[in-house]
């Protein structure tokens, strides 16, 4: 059997299997250094949308358990925020600031163009509007394309708007009331979303208070914003007096210990797959911390993307992404009806909508 980059087919075929993926792909072009897995985990509700990772992994293992899982979220992402779009995701293996080329990213706009619209492309982790210009010289299935292309530019924009909209939920369903103003907000990572969220925030009149590895994204912010409470890191965030915790850089930030120490009494950013592990949901509601899922309230930046599909409208797109407010309401109260986790009712909500949608698709139409 044939090995792509150190990882048997058989293996992949192995991995495909626990999560339900219809096709796994690996991508390889040596000339121009081009090593990629992209994954289709539904085209139920439409072909699969998700953006394209640029990161150095550690292996191929890791490469392909990163995009087998993000694949995933995003088919229920996709389906929550409306969208006839299934779930996909595509990873290059490799350091963006050393690997990335023209002749890379056009060849995998021509690995892309081969599944024939199966899975669309966007940007991600390590990847820019430019870039996606690039892919799409080779390519008619990309999204998150620079304005001057017509397309929507930075999706930071709808992502921090539909978090803001999760998190005034949230408060909602905890405090009676869906203004934050004042209630303090800890913000973890504020580049791009985390430095909008706390635009919006500071508008609706709360207190900010952040942590960034990189103090020139605290300094840009601080700029702005110079009211703006600053703490050393992460365990001193989650351990200091606010009521919201927002996590909006890497995932797996809570585990067991971290939630014991966590002082905010909800949980809503921006970052993909908060929870270190399962059963941390469990923890966060035996000590009566609201969990926002994550994939439901980060949805606005999918929702801006897709939406250069009909012809990129700003004005659509931000409604559709206000629209994060009902959905996070309507999954905490079926969350209280069933009696299970936000993130379990958020799942069946999901799963509901692409096999009742889904298997309208079994209905023969003539084009």
């Amino acid at each position: 059997m044939t090995a792509v980059f150190g990882l048997s087919h058989k293996d992949g075929k192995a991995f495909a299997r626990t999560g339900g993926h219809e096709q796994v792909v690996f991508c390889s072009d040596e000339r121009s250094g081009l090593y990629a897995i992209i994954a289709i985990h539904s085209t139920a509700l439409g072909p699969s949308l998700g953006g394209t990772r640029f990161y150095p992994y550690a292996d191929e293992n890791e490469a392909l358990a990163d995009v087998l899982r993000l694949s995933r979220a995003m088919s229920y992402k996709n389906a929550l925020a409306g969208l006839d779009l299934g779930g996909g995701k595509a990873v290059i293996i490799g350091d963006p600031a050393k690997d990335k080329n023209e002749a890379l990213l056009r060849a995998y706009g021509r690995f892309v163009q081969s599944l024939g619209g199966r899975y669309i492309t966007a940007c991600d982790v390590g990847t820019y509007s430019e870039d996606m210009d690039v892919v799409a010289r080779e390519c008619d299935y990309v999204t998150g394309r620079t304005v001057a292309h017509g397309g929507a530019g930075d999706s930071s924009i709808l992502t921090a708007f539909g978090v803001f909209q999760g998190m005034r939920a949230s408060a909602q369903h905890v405090y009676g009331t869906p203004s934050l103003r004042g209630r303090r907000v800890g913000i973890e990572g504020v580049g791009k979303v985390g430095a909008k969220l706390a635009d919006h925030l500071l508008e609706d009149g709360a207190e900010v208070v952040v942590c960034d590895v990189d103090e020139r994204a605290v300094a840009r912010l601080r700029e702005r914003h110079p009211q703006v409470e600053v703490v050393a890191d992460t365990d001193a965030l989650i351990a200091s007096d606010i009521d919201v915790y927002a996590p909006c850089a890497l995932g797996g930030v809570l585990d067991d210990d971290r939630v014991s120490k966590l002082e905010a009494k909800i949980v809503c950013g921006a970052a993909n797959n908060q929870l270190a592990h399962p059963g941390v949901e469990k923890r966060l509601a035996e000590r009566g911390v609201l969990y926002a899922p994550d994939y439901v309230v980060n949805a606005g930046g999918v929702i801006q993307v897709a939406d250069e599909i009909e012809g990129f409208s700003m004005e659509r797109a931000r409604a559709r992404a206000e629209r994060i407010f009902d959905t996070t309401l309507k999954i905490f109260a079926i969350a209280g009806e069933e009696g299970v986790p936000p993130g379990v009712a958020a799942d069946r909500l999901a799963e509901r909508r692409m096999s009742e949608v889904g298997r309208l698709r079994g209905i023969w139409l003539h084009r």
